[in-house]
Protein backbone atom coordinates (compact mmCIF):
# COMPACT_ATOMS: atom_id res chain seq x y z
CA UNK A 1 0.00 0.00 0.00
CA UNK A 2 1.96 3.22 -1.25
CA UNK A 3 1.08 6.10 1.56
CA UNK A 4 -0.99 6.66 4.35
CA UNK A 5 -4.43 7.52 3.61
CA UNK A 6 -5.39 11.42 4.30
CA UNK A 7 -9.39 10.79 5.69
CA UNK A 8 -11.98 13.12 4.46
CA UNK A 9 -15.52 13.95 6.87
CA UNK A 10 -18.13 11.90 4.65
CA UNK A 11 -20.43 11.19 7.37
CA UNK A 12 -22.95 13.95 7.03
CA UNK A 13 -24.74 15.93 4.58
CA UNK A 14 -23.28 18.71 5.52
CA UNK A 15 -19.77 17.35 5.81
CA UNK A 16 -19.62 16.45 2.71
CA UNK A 17 -20.72 20.12 1.59
CA UNK A 18 -18.15 21.41 2.40
CA UNK A 19 -15.37 19.93 0.85
CA UNK A 20 -14.29 20.67 -2.79
CA UNK A 21 -14.95 19.21 -5.71
CA UNK A 22 -12.96 15.73 -6.88
CA UNK A 23 -12.18 12.33 -5.13
CA UNK A 24 -12.35 11.95 -1.11
CA UNK A 25 -11.15 8.17 0.61
CA UNK A 26 -12.26 7.46 4.13
CA UNK A 27 -11.16 3.78 5.56
CA UNK A 28 -13.32 1.38 6.94
CA UNK A 29 -10.51 -1.32 6.90
CA UNK A 30 -6.91 -1.03 6.35
CA UNK A 31 -6.97 -2.08 2.66
CA UNK A 32 -10.87 -1.04 2.29
CA UNK A 33 -11.57 2.46 1.74
CA UNK A 34 -14.96 4.10 1.09
CA UNK A 35 -14.66 7.15 -1.59
CA UNK A 36 -16.99 9.65 -2.49
CA UNK A 37 -16.80 11.79 -5.83
CA UNK A 38 -17.81 15.38 -5.43
CA UNK A 39 -19.53 16.70 -8.33
CA UNK A 40 -20.67 19.94 -8.87
CA UNK A 41 -24.12 19.30 -7.82
CA UNK A 42 -24.10 16.13 -5.32
CA UNK A 43 -21.59 13.19 -5.39
CA UNK A 44 -20.77 9.36 -5.86
CA UNK A 45 -19.72 6.62 -3.78
CA UNK A 46 -16.95 4.45 -5.02
CA UNK A 47 -14.93 1.84 -2.90
CA UNK A 48 -11.52 0.53 -3.45
CA UNK A 49 -9.32 -2.52 -2.24
CA UNK A 50 -6.15 -3.52 -2.13
CA UNK A 51 -4.98 -6.54 -3.93
CA UNK A 52 -1.46 -7.74 -2.28
CA UNK A 53 -0.76 -9.94 -4.58
CA UNK A 54 -0.97 -7.61 -7.49
CA UNK A 55 0.42 -4.37 -5.32
CA UNK A 56 -2.65 -2.48 -6.42
CA UNK A 57 -6.04 -1.21 -5.72
CA UNK A 58 -9.21 -2.25 -7.57
CA UNK A 59 -12.02 0.11 -7.80
CA UNK A 60 -15.73 -0.75 -8.11
CA UNK A 61 -18.52 2.24 -8.22
CA UNK A 62 -21.58 1.88 -5.58
CA UNK A 63 -24.20 4.42 -6.07
CA UNK A 64 -25.39 8.15 -5.81
CA UNK A 65 -24.94 9.71 -2.35
CA UNK A 66 -27.97 11.37 -1.03
CA UNK A 67 -26.90 14.87 -0.85
CA UNK A 68 -30.33 16.09 -2.34
CA UNK A 69 -32.47 13.77 -2.31
CA UNK A 70 -32.84 10.14 0.16
CA UNK A 71 -35.23 8.08 -1.98
CA UNK A 72 -32.91 5.65 -4.19
CA UNK A 73 -29.83 6.88 -2.78
CA UNK A 74 -27.14 5.91 -0.32
CA UNK A 75 -26.56 7.18 2.87
CA UNK A 76 -23.26 7.22 4.45
CA UNK A 77 -23.98 4.44 6.41
CA UNK A 78 -25.48 2.45 3.17
CA UNK A 79 -22.23 2.83 1.44
CA UNK A 80 -20.37 1.26 3.71
CA UNK A 81 -22.73 -1.37 4.40
CA UNK A 82 -23.14 -1.60 0.11
CA UNK A 83 -18.71 -1.19 -0.30
CA UNK A 84 -18.20 -4.17 2.53
CA UNK A 85 -20.80 -6.49 -0.03
CA UNK A 86 -19.22 -5.20 -2.89
CA UNK A 87 -15.76 -6.02 -1.80
CA UNK A 88 -16.35 -9.68 -0.15
CA UNK A 89 -18.34 -10.32 -3.98
CA UNK A 90 -15.24 -9.11 -5.51
CA UNK A 91 -12.95 -10.96 -3.46
CA UNK A 92 -14.90 -14.50 -3.20
CA UNK A 93 -15.58 -14.02 -7.20
CA UNK A 94 -12.60 -12.05 -8.96
CA UNK A 95 -9.46 -11.87 -6.38
CA UNK A 96 -8.11 -15.43 -7.60
CA UNK A 97 -9.37 -15.66 -11.10
CA UNK A 98 -8.06 -12.56 -12.99
CA UNK A 99 -4.00 -11.68 -13.15
CA UNK A 100 -2.76 -13.25 -10.07
CA UNK A 101 0.91 -14.17 -10.60
CA UNK A 102 1.70 -17.82 -9.53
CA UNK A 103 3.67 -16.61 -6.31
CA UNK A 104 4.50 -18.46 -3.57
CA UNK A 105 2.69 -20.47 -0.79
CA UNK A 106 2.74 -16.95 1.05
CA UNK A 107 0.66 -15.46 -1.72
CA UNK A 108 -1.70 -18.42 -1.98
CA UNK A 109 -2.72 -18.62 1.39
CA UNK A 110 -2.69 -14.67 1.62
CA UNK A 111 -5.59 -14.23 -1.30
CA UNK A 112 -7.10 -17.27 0.43
CA UNK A 113 -7.34 -15.33 3.75
CA UNK A 114 -8.65 -12.33 2.19
CA UNK A 115 -11.69 -14.30 0.23
CA UNK A 116 -12.90 -15.44 3.64
CA UNK A 117 -12.60 -12.78 5.67
CA UNK A 118 -14.28 -10.96 3.37
CA UNK A 119 -17.13 -13.90 3.28
CA UNK A 120 -17.65 -13.32 7.57
CA UNK A 121 -17.91 -9.71 7.45
CA UNK A 122 -20.29 -10.06 5.22
CA UNK A 123 -22.05 -12.53 7.12
CA UNK A 124 -21.88 -10.77 9.77
CA UNK A 125 -22.37 -7.05 8.91
CA UNK A 126 -19.00 -5.89 10.25
CA UNK A 127 -15.24 -6.50 10.37
CA UNK A 128 -13.94 -9.82 11.19
CA UNK A 129 -11.26 -12.15 10.85
CA UNK A 130 -12.06 -16.05 9.89
CA UNK A 131 -11.39 -18.77 12.11
CA UNK A 132 -9.29 -19.64 8.77
CA UNK A 133 -7.15 -16.41 8.58
CA UNK A 134 -5.84 -17.56 12.40
CA UNK A 135 -4.90 -21.17 11.55
CA UNK A 136 -2.99 -20.66 8.31
CA UNK A 137 -1.20 -17.62 9.52
CA UNK A 138 0.06 -19.18 12.30
CA UNK A 139 1.46 -22.58 10.93
CA UNK A 140 2.13 -21.61 7.73
CA UNK A 141 2.97 -17.98 7.34
CA UNK A 142 4.74 -17.65 10.28
CA UNK A 143 6.71 -20.62 8.95
CA UNK A 144 8.65 -18.76 6.33
CA UNK A 145 10.58 -21.31 4.83
CA UNK A 146 7.69 -22.94 4.07
CA UNK A 147 5.72 -20.04 3.61
CA UNK A 148 8.39 -18.86 0.88
CA UNK A 149 8.05 -22.12 -1.27
CA UNK A 150 7.38 -21.16 -4.96
CA UNK A 151 4.14 -23.05 -6.89
CA UNK A 152 5.93 -23.71 -9.70
CA UNK A 153 8.83 -25.62 -7.43
CA UNK A 154 6.70 -27.32 -5.05
CA UNK A 155 7.11 -31.01 -4.32
CA UNK A 156 5.04 -33.40 -2.68
CA UNK A 157 8.17 -33.98 -0.62
CA UNK A 158 7.88 -30.68 1.23
CA UNK A 159 4.20 -30.31 1.69
CA UNK A 160 4.37 -33.80 3.35
CA UNK A 161 7.49 -32.87 5.89
CA UNK A 162 5.25 -29.84 6.38
CA UNK A 163 2.71 -31.53 7.28
CA UNK A 164 4.23 -34.04 9.66
CA UNK A 165 5.84 -31.02 11.14
CA UNK A 166 2.67 -29.94 12.55
CA UNK A 167 4.01 -31.47 15.83
CA UNK A 168 2.47 -34.10 18.02
CA UNK A 169 0.66 -31.35 20.55
CA UNK A 170 -2.28 -31.07 17.95
CA UNK A 171 -4.98 -33.96 17.50
CA UNK A 172 -4.66 -35.24 14.41
CA UNK A 173 -8.58 -33.84 13.19
CA UNK A 174 -6.79 -30.83 13.86
CA UNK A 175 -4.27 -31.79 11.58
CA UNK A 176 -6.36 -32.73 9.01
CA UNK A 177 -8.67 -29.22 9.22
CA UNK A 178 -5.27 -27.12 8.81
CA UNK A 179 -4.11 -29.44 5.86
CA UNK A 180 -7.63 -29.64 4.24
CA UNK A 181 -7.17 -25.29 4.50
CA UNK A 182 -4.08 -25.21 2.67
CA UNK A 183 -5.32 -27.45 0.49
CA UNK A 184 -8.36 -25.00 -0.14
CA UNK A 185 -5.79 -22.14 -0.57
CA UNK A 186 -3.46 -24.15 -3.42
CA UNK A 187 -6.27 -25.52 -5.10
CA UNK A 188 -7.81 -21.98 -5.49
CA UNK A 189 -4.75 -20.74 -7.32
CA UNK A 190 -4.66 -23.57 -9.03
CA UNK A 191 -8.27 -23.02 -11.22
CA UNK A 192 -6.61 -19.99 -11.38
CA UNK A 193 -3.55 -20.25 -13.18
CA UNK A 194 -3.19 -23.77 -14.01
CA UNK A 195 -1.71 -22.86 -17.36
CA UNK A 196 1.04 -21.36 -15.37
CA UNK A 197 1.53 -23.95 -12.79
CA UNK A 198 3.13 -28.14 -13.77
CA UNK A 199 0.72 -30.38 -14.94
CA UNK A 200 0.89 -32.63 -12.19
CA UNK A 201 0.06 -29.45 -9.60
CA UNK A 202 -3.19 -31.35 -8.19
CA UNK A 203 -1.65 -34.43 -8.23
CA UNK A 204 1.39 -32.96 -5.87
CA UNK A 205 -1.00 -31.22 -3.96
CA UNK A 206 -3.57 -34.48 -2.51
CA UNK A 207 -0.25 -37.05 -2.30
CA UNK A 208 1.44 -34.35 -0.34
CA UNK A 209 -1.61 -33.31 2.11
CA UNK A 210 -3.23 -36.63 2.09
CA UNK A 211 -4.19 -38.24 5.74
CA UNK A 212 -1.71 -40.92 5.59
CA UNK A 213 1.02 -38.44 6.16
CA UNK A 214 0.06 -38.06 9.44
CA UNK A 215 1.11 -40.64 11.42
CA UNK A 216 -2.32 -41.28 13.31
CA UNK A 217 -3.12 -43.53 16.06
CA UNK A 218 -6.58 -44.38 17.47
CA UNK A 219 -5.90 -41.33 19.49
CA UNK A 220 -8.89 -39.72 17.82
CA UNK A 221 -11.04 -42.42 18.99
CA UNK A 222 -9.74 -42.24 22.45
CA UNK A 223 -10.56 -38.44 23.09
CA UNK A 224 -14.32 -39.07 22.21
CA UNK A 225 -14.61 -41.87 24.43
CA UNK A 226 -13.65 -40.11 27.27
CA UNK A 227 -16.41 -37.78 26.34
CA UNK A 228 -19.16 -39.07 26.33
CA UNK A 229 -21.50 -38.16 29.28
CA UNK A 230 -23.93 -39.92 31.21
CA UNK A 231 -27.31 -38.14 31.37
CA UNK A 232 -27.05 -37.20 34.53
CA UNK A 233 -24.11 -35.82 34.29
CA UNK A 234 -25.26 -33.65 31.41
CA UNK A 235 -28.33 -32.60 33.50
CA UNK A 236 -25.93 -31.70 36.50
CA UNK A 237 -23.97 -29.14 34.14
CA UNK A 238 -27.51 -27.82 32.71
CA UNK A 239 -28.51 -27.22 36.12
CA UNK A 240 -24.80 -25.92 37.16
CA UNK A 241 -24.87 -23.53 34.09
CA UNK A 242 -27.93 -21.82 35.44
CA UNK A 243 -26.15 -21.51 38.96
CA UNK A 244 -22.96 -19.70 38.27
CA UNK A 245 -25.19 -16.99 35.75
CA UNK A 246 -27.85 -15.25 37.88
CA UNK A 247 -29.22 -14.33 34.02
CA UNK A 248 -29.57 -17.61 32.45
CA UNK A 249 -27.43 -16.69 29.66
CA UNK A 250 -25.59 -19.40 29.99
CA UNK A 251 -27.71 -21.92 31.31
CA UNK A 252 -29.97 -21.23 27.81
CA UNK A 253 -27.05 -21.56 25.79
CA UNK A 254 -25.88 -24.75 27.38
CA UNK A 255 -29.65 -26.72 27.21
CA UNK A 256 -29.82 -25.71 23.61
CA UNK A 257 -26.23 -27.54 23.32
CA UNK A 258 -27.27 -30.13 25.13
CA UNK A 259 -30.68 -30.81 23.41
CA UNK A 260 -29.41 -30.38 19.74
CA UNK A 261 -26.08 -31.57 19.87
CA UNK A 262 -25.56 -28.68 17.76
CA UNK A 263 -22.31 -26.36 17.00
CA UNK A 264 -21.62 -23.47 19.20
CA UNK A 265 -21.51 -21.59 15.17
CA UNK A 266 -24.85 -22.51 14.79
CA UNK A 267 -26.72 -21.64 17.81
CA UNK A 268 -25.03 -18.51 17.88
CA UNK A 269 -26.77 -17.62 14.63
CA UNK A 270 -30.59 -18.79 15.45
CA UNK A 271 -32.73 -16.04 15.87
CA UNK A 272 -36.43 -15.96 18.24
CA UNK A 273 -38.11 -17.38 15.08
CA UNK A 274 -36.50 -20.40 15.28
CA UNK A 275 -38.25 -21.48 18.58
CA UNK A 276 -41.45 -23.26 17.65
CA UNK A 277 -43.27 -24.04 20.58
CA UNK A 278 -46.18 -25.49 18.58
CA UNK A 279 -44.07 -28.19 17.32
CA UNK A 280 -42.00 -28.71 20.05
CA UNK A 281 -38.55 -28.33 17.76
CA UNK A 282 -35.97 -26.16 16.96
CA UNK A 283 -34.89 -24.57 13.49
CA UNK A 284 -31.01 -24.93 13.74
CA UNK A 285 -29.11 -23.34 11.16
CA UNK A 286 -26.95 -25.43 9.18
CA UNK A 287 -23.04 -25.52 9.21
CA UNK A 288 -20.58 -23.54 7.57
CA UNK A 289 -18.34 -25.95 7.77
CA UNK A 290 -16.44 -27.32 4.41
CA UNK A 291 -19.29 -27.71 1.68
CA UNK A 292 -21.84 -27.68 3.96
CA UNK A 293 -24.13 -24.76 4.78
CA UNK A 294 -23.44 -23.12 1.37
CA UNK A 295 -26.63 -22.80 0.53
CA UNK A 296 -28.12 -21.96 3.93
CA UNK A 297 -30.92 -23.73 5.07
CA UNK A 298 -32.01 -25.45 8.74
CA UNK A 299 -32.47 -29.11 10.53
CA UNK A 300 -35.48 -29.28 12.37
CA UNK A 301 -34.79 -30.90 16.00
CA UNK A 302 -37.18 -32.02 18.01
CA UNK A 303 -36.71 -30.98 21.81
CA UNK A 304 -38.89 -31.32 25.12
CA UNK A 305 -41.16 -29.13 26.80
CA UNK A 306 -38.24 -28.58 29.28
CA UNK A 307 -36.37 -26.97 26.46
CA UNK A 308 -39.38 -24.91 25.31
CA UNK A 309 -39.97 -23.62 28.38
CA UNK A 310 -36.75 -23.00 29.37
CA UNK A 311 -36.59 -20.77 26.06
CA UNK A 312 -40.20 -19.19 26.34
CA UNK A 313 -38.61 -15.99 28.31
CA UNK A 314 -36.64 -15.07 26.06
CA UNK A 315 -39.05 -15.21 22.66
CA UNK A 316 -41.92 -13.52 24.20
CA UNK A 317 -42.43 -10.03 22.84
CA UNK A 318 -39.51 -9.76 20.57
CA UNK A 319 -39.26 -9.42 16.99
CA UNK A 320 -38.70 -12.63 15.16
CA UNK A 321 -35.53 -11.74 13.59
CA UNK A 322 -33.81 -10.91 16.48
CA UNK A 323 -31.29 -13.42 17.54
CA UNK A 324 -32.02 -15.99 20.34
CA UNK A 325 -29.18 -16.50 22.56
CA UNK A 326 -28.07 -13.50 23.89
CA UNK A 327 -25.52 -11.96 26.93
CA UNK A 328 -24.67 -9.31 29.12
CA UNK A 329 -21.15 -7.45 27.97
CA UNK A 330 -18.98 -5.37 31.17
CA UNK A 331 -16.96 -2.49 30.96
CA UNK A 332 -14.09 -2.29 33.20
CA UNK A 333 -14.97 0.65 35.90
CA UNK A 334 -11.95 0.23 37.79
CA UNK A 335 -9.21 -2.05 39.06
CA UNK A 336 -11.12 -5.28 39.07
CA UNK A 337 -14.34 -3.61 39.15
CA UNK A 338 -16.52 -4.27 35.90
CA UNK A 339 -20.45 -3.14 35.31
CA UNK A 340 -23.14 -4.37 32.44
CA UNK A 341 -23.09 -2.06 29.43
CA UNK A 342 -25.13 -3.65 27.29
CA UNK A 343 -26.53 -6.89 25.75
CA UNK A 344 -25.93 -9.02 22.43
CA UNK A 345 -25.63 -12.13 21.47
CA UNK A 346 -23.09 -14.66 21.34
CA UNK A 347 -20.13 -13.95 19.11
CA UNK A 348 -17.20 -16.91 19.60
CA UNK A 349 -17.10 -19.60 21.59
CA UNK A 350 -14.23 -18.34 23.32
CA UNK A 351 -16.68 -16.45 25.27
CA UNK A 352 -18.15 -18.85 27.48
CA UNK A 353 -15.05 -20.45 28.39
CA UNK A 354 -15.01 -18.78 31.95
CA UNK A 355 -18.30 -19.61 32.90
CA UNK A 356 -18.38 -22.93 31.06
CA UNK A 357 -15.01 -23.71 33.66
CA UNK A 358 -17.33 -22.61 36.80
CA UNK A 359 -20.11 -24.72 35.63
CA UNK A 360 -17.63 -27.68 35.52
CA UNK A 361 -16.51 -26.77 38.34
CA UNK A 362 -19.96 -26.78 39.89
CA UNK A 363 -21.26 -30.02 38.93
CA UNK A 364 -17.52 -31.95 39.35
CA UNK A 365 -16.41 -32.81 36.15
CA UNK A 366 -13.40 -30.31 35.80
CA UNK A 367 -12.13 -30.23 32.37
CA UNK A 368 -14.64 -31.35 30.15
CA UNK A 369 -14.92 -29.48 27.20
CA UNK A 370 -18.76 -28.28 25.64
CA UNK A 371 -18.09 -30.16 22.42
CA UNK A 372 -18.34 -33.34 24.87
CA UNK A 373 -22.17 -32.25 24.80
CA UNK A 374 -22.33 -33.03 20.98
CA UNK A 375 -20.48 -36.25 21.20
CA UNK A 376 -22.65 -37.34 24.03
CA UNK A 377 -25.74 -36.17 22.16
CA UNK A 378 -25.07 -38.60 18.53
CA UNK A 379 -23.73 -41.31 21.08
CA UNK A 380 -27.61 -40.72 22.96
CA UNK A 381 -29.41 -41.40 19.45
CA UNK A 382 -26.91 -44.75 18.90
CA UNK A 383 -27.98 -46.11 21.86
CA UNK A 384 -31.33 -45.68 20.79
CA UNK A 385 -31.19 -47.46 17.72
CA UNK A 386 -32.09 -44.44 15.25
CA UNK A 387 -30.58 -44.74 11.98
CA UNK A 388 -27.28 -43.42 11.42
CA UNK A 389 -28.44 -41.59 8.80
CA UNK A 390 -31.37 -40.09 10.73
CA UNK A 391 -28.44 -39.45 13.64
CA UNK A 392 -26.15 -37.42 11.09
CA UNK A 393 -28.99 -35.56 9.60
CA UNK A 394 -29.72 -34.18 12.76
CA UNK A 395 -26.70 -33.08 13.93
CA UNK A 396 -25.89 -31.52 10.41
CA UNK A 397 -22.92 -33.84 9.46
CA UNK A 398 -21.91 -37.02 7.75
CA UNK A 399 -22.51 -40.53 7.89
CA UNK A 400 -19.36 -41.27 6.75
CA UNK A 401 -17.97 -39.20 10.03
CA UNK A 402 -20.22 -40.77 12.15
CA UNK A 403 -19.42 -43.95 11.18
CA UNK A 404 -15.71 -43.23 11.42
CA UNK A 405 -15.33 -41.86 15.24
CA UNK A 406 -18.21 -43.60 16.59
CA UNK A 407 -18.24 -47.21 15.24
CA UNK A 408 -17.79 -48.19 18.88
CA UNK A 409 -20.97 -47.68 19.78
CA UNK A 410 -22.34 -48.52 16.06
CA UNK A 411 -21.59 -51.58 16.89
CA UNK A 412 -22.76 -52.05 20.44
CA UNK A 413 -26.03 -50.42 19.28
CA UNK A 414 -26.25 -53.17 16.41
CA UNK A 415 -25.36 -55.90 19.12
CA UNK A 416 -28.14 -54.83 21.19
CA UNK A 417 -31.01 -54.72 18.23
CA UNK A 418 -29.53 -58.22 16.98
CA UNK A 419 -30.11 -59.55 20.71
CA UNK A 420 -33.81 -58.67 20.58
CA UNK A 421 -34.02 -60.54 17.30
CA UNK A 422 -32.97 -63.74 19.05
CA UNK A 423 -35.84 -66.71 19.56
CA UNK A 424 -35.83 -69.47 21.20
CA UNK A 425 -34.99 -72.75 18.86
CA UNK A 426 -35.62 -75.57 21.44
CA UNK A 427 -39.13 -76.56 22.27
CA UNK A 428 -40.29 -75.82 25.96
CA UNK A 429 -40.53 -78.77 27.54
Amino acid sequence: MARKLIEAALTTRTARAALVAGLHWRAIDPDIHLGYRKARVGGKWIVRHYLAALKTYRRIELGTADDAIAEGTLSYNAAVASARDAVAKARRGSTLRFDLPVGTIRTAVEAHIAVHNARESAREGRLVRSITAGTLRRHVLDNPPFANISLEALTEEQLAAWLIGLGDRLKPTRKRRIATDLKAALNAVHRAARKKLPSDFAETVRLGLKADNLAETEQADEIVEGMILADDTVRALVSAAYRVDDDGDLGRLVICLVATGARFSQLRRMKVRDVQPALHRLMVPKSRKGGQGKKGGYTPVRVGPDVIAALASITQDRGSDEPLLCRWRHVQIGPAKWRRDSRGPWMIASEMTRPWKAACKVAGVVGTIPYALRHSSIVRGIREGLPIRLVAAVHDTSVAMIERHYARWIADGLDELAAKAIVPMMQAA
